[in-house]
């Protein structure tokens, strides 16, 4: 059974930074796109930034271009999203998963939930103005 656990979330200000942390265990998430996402409440899951095997292309939407970083350690099996510049529009629950469904040192890119085949529980992030 794979588990992800996501850390680093809090209360912060605008303009402060936050790095989240997603820790895999029950089976290594080396090899496997791995992806960040968010929901604010009201409103639908939706992509932040993703990352694959190599990590040598990650991709991200557009409101988090210029702004966040996603990476990941593969020896320690974990990714993470380090979070600048933040706004209070990026109030929200962040999510990570892996998509384990490609195989692994694909260079599929997924972007939509239905991709990942598994999430962590989330961690809060709350951006006061």
């Amino acid at each position: 059974q794979v588990q992800l656990v996501e850390s680093g979330g809090g209360l912060v200000q605008t303009g402060d930074s936050l790095r989240l942390s997603c820790a895999v265990s029950g089976r290594t998430a080396s090899g496997y796109p791995m992806g960040w996402f968010r929901q604010a409440p009201g409103k639908e899951r939706e992509f932040v930034a993703g990352i694959n095997w190599n990590a040598i292309n990650p991709y991200y939407a557009d409101s988090a271009k210029g702004r966040f970083t996603i990476s990941r350690d593969n020896a320690k099996n974990t990714i993470y999203l380090q979070m600048n510049s933040l706004k209070p529009e990026d109030t929200a629950v962040y999510f990570c998963a892996v998509a384990v469904r490609y195989g692994r040192y694909t260079y599929t890119a997924p972007k939509d939930t239905p991709q990942f085949d598994y999430w962590g529980q989330g961690t809060q992030v709350t951006v006061s103005s």
